[in-house]
Protein backbone atom coordinates (compact mmCIF):
# COMPACT_ATOMS: atom_id res chain seq x y z
CA UNK A 1 0.00 0.00 0.00
CA UNK A 2 1.13 3.24 -0.75
CA UNK A 3 -0.19 7.09 -0.33
CA UNK A 4 -1.00 7.16 -4.27
CA UNK A 5 -2.97 3.60 -3.90
CA UNK A 6 -6.58 5.34 -4.54
CA UNK A 7 -5.47 7.64 -6.67
CA UNK A 8 -3.38 5.78 -9.27
CA UNK A 9 -6.73 3.58 -8.99
CA UNK A 10 -9.16 6.78 -9.97
CA UNK A 11 -6.52 7.85 -12.75
CA UNK A 12 -6.45 3.90 -14.06
CA UNK A 13 -10.72 4.18 -13.77
CA UNK A 14 -11.28 7.66 -16.01
CA UNK A 15 -8.28 6.81 -18.47
CA UNK A 16 -9.37 2.99 -19.06
CA UNK A 17 -12.98 4.48 -19.69
CA UNK A 18 -11.54 6.79 -22.36
CA UNK A 19 -9.49 4.07 -24.05
CA UNK A 20 -11.87 1.64 -24.11
CA UNK A 21 -14.86 4.30 -25.39
CA UNK A 22 -12.37 5.41 -28.12
CA UNK A 23 -11.81 2.20 -29.17
CA UNK A 24 -15.66 1.15 -29.77
CA UNK A 25 -15.93 4.45 -31.97
CA UNK A 26 -13.18 3.89 -34.17
CA UNK A 27 -15.21 0.61 -34.64
CA UNK A 28 -17.41 2.86 -36.89
CA UNK A 29 -14.76 4.08 -39.13
CA UNK A 30 -16.28 3.18 -42.49
CA UNK A 31 -19.60 2.12 -41.16
CA UNK A 32 -21.24 5.33 -40.10
CA UNK A 33 -24.53 6.49 -41.53
CA UNK A 34 -22.58 9.54 -43.51
CA UNK A 35 -19.16 10.81 -44.46
CA UNK A 36 -20.02 13.89 -41.96
CA UNK A 37 -20.89 11.67 -38.73
CA UNK A 38 -18.04 9.31 -39.28
CA UNK A 39 -15.45 12.53 -39.47
CA UNK A 40 -17.03 13.58 -35.89
CA UNK A 41 -17.12 10.03 -34.48
CA UNK A 42 -13.20 9.65 -35.47
CA UNK A 43 -12.74 12.97 -33.77
CA UNK A 44 -14.41 12.57 -30.47
CA UNK A 45 -12.90 9.15 -30.00
CA UNK A 46 -9.43 10.54 -30.57
CA UNK A 47 -10.04 13.27 -28.32
CA UNK A 48 -10.64 10.37 -25.50
CA UNK A 49 -7.76 8.68 -26.87
CA UNK A 50 -5.52 11.92 -26.06
CA UNK A 51 -7.24 11.83 -22.91
CA UNK A 52 -6.68 8.33 -22.08
CA UNK A 53 -3.02 8.99 -22.66
CA UNK A 54 -2.95 11.74 -20.10
CA UNK A 55 -4.76 10.36 -17.18
CA UNK A 56 -2.37 6.61 -17.93
CA UNK A 57 0.62 8.71 -18.39
CA UNK A 58 -0.17 9.94 -14.51
CA UNK A 59 -0.67 6.59 -12.99
CA UNK A 60 2.13 5.11 -14.84
CA UNK A 61 4.50 7.72 -13.26
CA UNK A 62 3.14 7.01 -9.84
CA UNK A 63 3.08 2.78 -10.43
CA UNK A 64 7.06 3.62 -11.16
CA UNK A 65 7.23 0.20 -12.06
CA UNK A 66 8.66 0.79 -15.81
CA UNK A 67 5.47 0.62 -17.49
CA UNK A 68 4.40 3.32 -19.56
CA UNK A 69 1.02 4.59 -20.76
CA UNK A 70 0.98 2.43 -23.59
CA UNK A 71 2.07 -0.54 -22.09
CA UNK A 72 -1.00 0.23 -19.24
CA UNK A 73 -2.99 0.23 -22.07
CA UNK A 74 -2.08 -2.35 -24.48
CA UNK A 75 -0.29 -5.12 -21.95
CA UNK A 76 -3.03 -5.71 -19.06
CA UNK A 77 -5.39 -8.20 -19.26
CA UNK A 78 -9.50 -7.90 -18.98
CA UNK A 79 -9.65 -7.90 -15.09
CA UNK A 80 -7.17 -5.38 -14.88
CA UNK A 81 -9.07 -2.89 -16.62
CA UNK A 82 -11.20 -0.34 -14.50
CA UNK A 83 -13.25 0.91 -17.18
CA UNK A 84 -16.86 1.58 -16.68
CA UNK A 85 -19.46 -1.13 -18.23
CA UNK A 86 -21.27 1.55 -20.28
CA UNK A 87 -18.18 2.29 -22.82
CA UNK A 88 -17.59 -1.70 -23.14
CA UNK A 89 -20.73 -2.44 -24.84
CA UNK A 90 -21.44 -3.13 -28.49
CA UNK A 91 -21.77 0.09 -30.19
CA UNK A 92 -25.49 -1.69 -31.79
CA UNK A 93 -26.87 0.90 -34.32
CA UNK A 94 -26.20 4.40 -34.37
CA UNK A 95 -28.92 5.27 -32.38
CA UNK A 96 -27.68 2.66 -29.69
CA UNK A 97 -24.31 4.56 -29.95
CA UNK A 98 -25.52 8.02 -29.84
CA UNK A 99 -27.46 7.25 -26.08
CA UNK A 100 -24.64 5.34 -25.04
CA UNK A 101 -22.38 8.32 -25.71
CA UNK A 102 -24.66 10.74 -24.26
CA UNK A 103 -24.68 8.97 -21.26
CA UNK A 104 -21.13 8.73 -21.05
CA UNK A 105 -20.25 12.45 -21.91
CA UNK A 106 -23.06 13.32 -19.53
CA UNK A 107 -20.88 11.58 -16.90
CA UNK A 108 -17.71 12.98 -17.78
CA UNK A 109 -18.79 16.23 -18.36
CA UNK A 110 -19.55 16.84 -15.06
CA UNK A 111 -16.61 14.70 -13.22
CA UNK A 112 -14.35 17.16 -15.03
CA UNK A 113 -16.23 19.87 -13.93
CA UNK A 114 -15.34 18.73 -10.76
CA UNK A 115 -11.85 17.91 -11.29
CA UNK A 116 -10.67 21.51 -12.23
CA UNK A 117 -10.97 22.62 -9.30
CA UNK A 118 -9.03 19.27 -7.69
CA UNK A 119 -6.17 19.85 -4.61
CA UNK A 120 -3.81 17.93 -7.08
CA UNK A 121 -2.44 20.18 -9.76
CA UNK A 122 -1.71 17.50 -12.30
CA UNK A 123 -5.36 15.92 -12.16
CA UNK A 124 -6.98 19.83 -12.09
CA UNK A 125 -4.24 20.52 -15.78
CA UNK A 126 -5.23 17.52 -17.39
CA UNK A 127 -9.44 17.90 -16.30
CA UNK A 128 -9.15 21.50 -17.37
CA UNK A 129 -7.84 20.56 -20.88
CA UNK A 130 -10.23 17.62 -21.47
CA UNK A 131 -13.58 19.64 -20.45
CA UNK A 132 -12.80 21.73 -23.30
CA UNK A 133 -13.26 18.75 -25.84
CA UNK A 134 -15.93 16.83 -23.59
CA UNK A 135 -18.31 19.70 -23.65
CA UNK A 136 -18.52 19.76 -27.64
CA UNK A 137 -18.80 15.77 -27.02
CA UNK A 138 -21.84 16.05 -24.53
CA UNK A 139 -23.45 19.04 -26.90
CA UNK A 140 -23.73 16.91 -29.93
CA UNK A 141 -24.74 13.62 -28.43
CA UNK A 142 -27.54 15.39 -26.83
CA UNK A 143 -28.65 17.07 -30.11
CA UNK A 144 -28.49 13.85 -31.32
CA UNK A 145 -30.64 12.22 -29.37
CA UNK A 146 -33.35 14.87 -29.24
CA UNK A 147 -33.20 14.80 -32.84
CA UNK A 148 -34.06 11.11 -33.37
CA UNK A 149 -36.41 10.67 -30.41
CA UNK A 150 -38.03 13.46 -31.62
CA UNK A 151 -37.72 12.74 -35.30
CA UNK A 152 -39.95 10.52 -37.37
CA UNK A 153 -41.44 7.41 -35.88
CA UNK A 154 -38.77 5.19 -36.91
CA UNK A 155 -36.11 7.52 -34.81
CA UNK A 156 -38.27 7.82 -32.42
CA UNK A 157 -38.34 3.97 -31.71
CA UNK A 158 -34.44 3.39 -32.63
CA UNK A 159 -34.14 6.02 -29.88
CA UNK A 160 -35.87 4.30 -27.36
CA UNK A 161 -34.54 0.76 -27.81
CA UNK A 162 -31.06 2.59 -27.42
CA UNK A 163 -32.08 3.46 -24.54
CA UNK A 164 -33.41 0.34 -22.93
CA UNK A 165 -30.65 -1.19 -24.52
CA UNK A 166 -27.70 0.34 -22.50
CA UNK A 167 -29.34 2.20 -19.59
CA UNK A 168 -28.94 -0.80 -17.16
CA UNK A 169 -24.93 -0.19 -17.31
CA UNK A 170 -25.40 3.45 -16.11
CA UNK A 171 -25.39 2.04 -13.22
CA UNK A 172 -22.03 3.13 -12.53
CA UNK A 173 -22.27 6.17 -12.96
CA UNK A 174 -24.51 7.51 -10.18
CA UNK A 175 -22.69 4.78 -7.31
CA UNK A 176 -19.26 5.87 -5.34
CA UNK A 177 -17.24 3.42 -3.64
CA UNK A 178 -14.68 3.84 -0.75
CA UNK A 179 -12.08 4.68 -2.89
CA UNK A 180 -14.15 7.88 -4.25
CA UNK A 181 -14.90 8.79 -0.98
CA UNK A 182 -11.55 8.77 0.43
CA UNK A 183 -10.68 11.16 -2.87
CA UNK A 184 -13.54 13.23 -2.48
CA UNK A 185 -12.90 13.87 1.44
CA UNK A 186 -9.21 14.16 0.35
CA UNK A 187 -10.34 17.09 -2.28
CA UNK A 188 -8.85 15.47 -5.14
CA UNK A 189 -12.52 14.81 -6.62
CA UNK A 190 -15.37 16.50 -6.40
CA UNK A 191 -17.97 14.14 -4.11
CA UNK A 192 -19.58 10.99 -6.28
CA UNK A 193 -23.01 12.15 -5.19
CA UNK A 194 -22.83 15.82 -6.41
CA UNK A 195 -21.88 13.86 -9.65
CA UNK A 196 -24.32 11.86 -10.34
CA UNK A 197 -27.15 14.42 -9.21
CA UNK A 198 -25.69 16.69 -11.58
CA UNK A 199 -26.09 13.47 -14.23
CA UNK A 200 -29.37 12.81 -13.63
CA UNK A 201 -30.48 16.46 -14.09
CA UNK A 202 -28.48 16.23 -17.70
CA UNK A 203 -30.35 13.32 -18.48
CA UNK A 204 -33.80 14.09 -17.50
CA UNK A 205 -33.55 17.37 -19.16
CA UNK A 206 -32.38 15.75 -22.85
CA UNK A 207 -34.26 12.75 -22.62
CA UNK A 208 -37.42 15.32 -21.77
CA UNK A 209 -36.63 17.14 -24.65
CA UNK A 210 -36.55 14.52 -26.79
CA UNK A 211 -39.41 12.96 -26.16
CA UNK A 212 -38.20 10.18 -24.50
CA UNK A 213 -39.34 8.35 -21.05
CA UNK A 214 -36.84 8.83 -18.00
CA UNK A 215 -36.27 5.53 -16.70
CA UNK A 216 -36.16 4.46 -13.49
CA UNK A 217 -32.77 4.59 -11.72
CA UNK A 218 -30.26 1.59 -13.07
CA UNK A 219 -29.03 -0.39 -9.53
CA UNK A 220 -25.83 -2.14 -9.25
CA UNK A 221 -25.88 -6.20 -10.41
CA UNK A 222 -23.15 -8.69 -10.25
CA UNK A 223 -21.05 -7.26 -12.68
CA UNK A 224 -18.41 -4.57 -11.94
CA UNK A 225 -15.91 -2.81 -13.90
CA UNK A 226 -14.16 -0.71 -11.22
CA UNK A 227 -13.60 -4.37 -9.68
CA UNK A 228 -12.23 -5.65 -13.15
CA UNK A 229 -15.71 -7.98 -12.98
CA UNK A 230 -16.79 -7.10 -17.10
CA UNK A 231 -19.08 -8.27 -19.45
CA UNK A 232 -18.24 -10.97 -22.22
CA UNK A 233 -17.37 -7.84 -24.49
CA UNK A 234 -14.38 -6.09 -23.23
CA UNK A 235 -12.05 -9.53 -23.44
CA UNK A 236 -12.95 -9.81 -27.11
CA UNK A 237 -12.58 -5.40 -28.07
CA UNK A 238 -9.08 -5.99 -26.06
CA UNK A 239 -8.01 -8.87 -28.46
CA UNK A 240 -8.14 -6.75 -31.45
CA UNK A 241 -7.03 -3.30 -29.75
CA UNK A 242 -3.80 -5.18 -28.07
CA UNK A 243 -2.93 -7.68 -30.88
CA UNK A 244 -0.25 -5.85 -31.92
CA UNK A 245 1.00 -5.44 -29.10
CA UNK A 246 1.59 -8.60 -28.10
CA UNK A 247 2.30 -10.44 -31.30
CA UNK A 248 5.27 -8.12 -31.64
CA UNK A 249 5.97 -6.42 -28.29
CA UNK A 250 7.45 -3.64 -27.97
CA UNK A 251 7.44 -3.18 -31.89
CA UNK A 252 8.17 0.43 -33.38
CA UNK A 253 8.13 2.28 -36.77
Amino acid sequence: MTKYDDLIEYLLRVGDSAVVKGQRLCEWCGNAPALEEEMALMNVGLDLIGQARNWLDYAAELIDDGRDADQLAYCRDERAYRNLLLVEQPNGDFAVTMAKQFFYDAWQYHMLQGLVESSDERVAAIAAKALKEVTYHLRRSSEWVQRLGDGTEESHQRMVAGVEEVWRFTCELTVGDEVEQRLAEAGVIPAPEAIAEAWKATVSEVLTAATLTVPEEARSFYLNGRNGVHSEHLGILLAEMQFLQRAYPNATW
